[in-house]
């Protein structure tokens, strides 16, 4: 036995030396060790351990960013007085985006790449690779501004940074693509279940959102990573931190008319949200300003809305704790309608432009400069969906209304929508309520409002662009692996070319000195004149009486012409179109290239094709 482990311990010392042998001497130990477990495991049992120890981070990393916002809002809301708390609504939403635009600006060079779609874009655009820098830098940038009172969610920042780590540790390790998918997914799954200490919404976020379009066997180290940070926020996060609700009435099959008509409800909601946030988006890019000017102006609009309605300051998530407790008289009294006599119709006015304006507050706080994400905006939204439809139920004369359940779906409903994630927003309000038994109206209001938005947009208006230009997958997998195609990989730079004005006997020289079957005709500037085929010269090449020949008259135009910038789906399609299987390329100025091959793009897409199937 002690044979045995002394042999395991020089096993260990001679890989620390041949790991160091490899300019790798400034290792970290643990990195080491990790190395070392990953050349004696097998690839199942070091991805679990991968899934545990990227869980473990990024759940960390989702605890810290939440504890600290937190924190800031409490003094801001709790320990200042409502007089001075004008000030503060004021001057922090502006300073929040300004200040995050002028670290992205100096510290982070610009890059300023934010949201769900960059974390699809690095699966589709770059092999699951995502820089080193995003571990830190989302929770810099959201920290400030959410921190500070911008009008958005910490899920996309704390998603984002638990995809960067999954990233890096893959690479770390040297892991193949689809592994260093995984983990990437992992980490994004682990974030949000540490936000919302919701493993299952975890899950269901990474295989809904994120994993669209890749095909996966081996999930348990995701798993284990959305457990590991659901387990965290559980045992650190402080419970008025946590996403939760203890209050609420139990399912009753004769409140499903409520339900339908809230599914109705959000649906709308959500789409007038979706088309708010893009004029807003819109009309603040075409603004002719600088960075720091635009977010100048952002965190003014911002900042008066907070002053006006102060349920907008933040993420928003005590005011719809405070609608399930009974607290909408508090909240009010926090805000300018203090000094309105308040009634019934008051707080149906108060919640209406709440709404409202809500689908304003968020885009100025993530489009002028400021870092968030839809998630929380829209479980805000929903709830106060929820709660405005059942106070009307109420004045309406209806008794016995549901109205925390309400709130409750409401989030669902609405996150749904705008979202397009119905399986993510079921678990998620089915984990934080301990409302397992909510399921059938989380699942009716959820799907009618998902319905509704796939109605308008089959996919999310939000990724619409991403996807239109092919930089993100949809659930079309083989659009996905043509996408993933480069079409500079398959031109053929090497293609021959001759001269407009060379003599017939040059082509045939080349021909015999070549092994190329189709030809470029170029003029003296490169640029493209006509294409030739040997079928095309074949029976000229025998006939000695070649003097009245010329390229211009065996030249023929080519029937279309590829652009680098076309996409291989693009392509396939003119091959389609034309019956050609070479067909010319020309840059902007119309200079040729080379050659691009039907057969060259299948054999890159069937090997593609292997290495996801694998």
């Amino acid at each position: 036995m002690k044979l045995h482990n002394k042999k395991k311990y020089l096993s260990f010392l001679k890989f620390k030396r041949d790991f160091q042998q490899y300019g790798l001497e400034k290792a970290r130990s643990y990195e080491i060790v990790l190395h070392w477990l990953s050349s004696r495991m097998s690839r199942s049992q070091f991805l679990l351990l991968s899934g545990i120890l990227v869980g473990l981070t990024a759940g960390l990393a989702g605890v810290v960013l939440k504890t600290l916002v937190h924190n800031i809002h409490y003094f801001i809301t709790h320990k200042v007085h409502f007089e001075y708390q004008i000030l503060f609504y004021i001057v922090f939403p502006f300073l929040g985006i300004v200040l995050t635009t002028v670290i992205v600006q100096t510290i982070f060079k610009g890059q300023d790449r934010k949201g769900i779609g960059a974390i699809l874009y690095e699966i589709a655009q770059n092999s699951s690779i995502v820089s080193s820098v995003k571990m830190y830098s989302q929770i810099i940038q959201s920290a400030i501004t959410v921190g500070l009172g911008g009008s958005a969610g910490l899920e996309s920042p704390i998603a984002v940074t638990g995809a960067a780590i999954g990233s890096n540790f893959a690479q770390t390790y040297r892991l193949s693509y689809k592994e260093r998918t995984l983990l990437l997914a992992a980490g994004a799954s682990a974030g949000i279940a540490s936000a919302f200490n919701a493993p299952i919404a975890g899950i269901m976020f990474a295989f809904e959102i994120l994993l669209t379009g890749v095909v996966f066997t081996d999930f348990i180290p995701l798993v284990v990573a959305a457990v590991c940070g659901s387990l965290l926020s559980r045992i650190l996060l402080q419970e008025d931190v946590l996403f939760r609700f203890y209050t609420r009435e139990a399912f009753n099959y004769k409140n499903v008319p409520y339900y339908l008509i809230l599914g109705i409800f959000t649906g709308l909601y959500a789409r007038y949200f979706v088309l708010m946030s893009q004029k807003v988006e819109h009309f603040i890019h075409k603004l002719k300003m600088s960075p720091l000017r635009r977010a100048m102006f952002g965190g003014a609009v911002l900042s008066l809305l907070c002053v006006l309605f102060p349920p907008l300051f933040g993420e928003g998530y005590d005011t719809i704790k405070a609608f399930t407790n009974g607290e909408t008289l508090e909240i009010m009294e926090n805000s300018l309608f203090r000094y309105f006599e308040i009634k019934s119709l008051t707080v149906i006015m108060f919640l209406v432009l709440v709404l409202i304006l809500k689908a304003f507050a968020t885009p100025f706080t993530i489009f002028s400069g400021g870092n968030g994400g839809n998630f929380a905006p829209s479980l805000f939204a929903g709830g106060t969906t929820g709660f405005l439809f059942a106070i009307v139920c109420q004045q309406l004369g209806f008794k016995d209304v549901p109205v925390t359940n309400l709130v409750l779906v409401g989030m669902a409903g609405t996150m749904s929508g705008i979202l397009y994630a119905p399986l993510t927003a079921i678990f998620l309000i089915a984990e934080s309520s301990f409302g397992y038994d909510l399921f059938i109206p989380l699942m009716i209001v959820s799907v009618i409002s998902y319905l509704m938005a796939k109605r308008f947009s089959s996919i999310s208006p939000e990724l619409k662009s991403l996807a239109d230009q092919g930089k993100i997958f949809t659930n079309k997998h083989d659009k996905n692996l043509l996408f993933s195609l480069n079409t500079k990989d398959y031109i053929d730079f090497k293609s021959q070319t001759i001269n407009e004005n060379a003599s017939v006997e040059e082509l045939f020289e080349m021909i015999k000195n070549g092994n190329k079957n189709t030809f470029a005709v170029v003029d003296n500037d490169k640029k493209l004149k006509g294409i030739l085929d040997l079928d095309d010269v074949r029976p000229y090449l025998f006939n000695k009486e070649t003097e009245s020949l010329s390229l211009r008259k065996l030249m023929k135009a080519p029937p279309a012409i590829i652009n680098p910038e076309n996409k291989a789906q693009e392509i396939l399609q003119i091959f389609d179109d034309t019956g050609y299987w070479n067909l010319p390329v020309v840059d902007g100025n119309k200079q040729f290239i080379g050659f691009i091959s039907k057969s060259a793009i299948l054999i890159g897409y069937r090997q593609l094709l292997k290495l996801y199937s694998e």
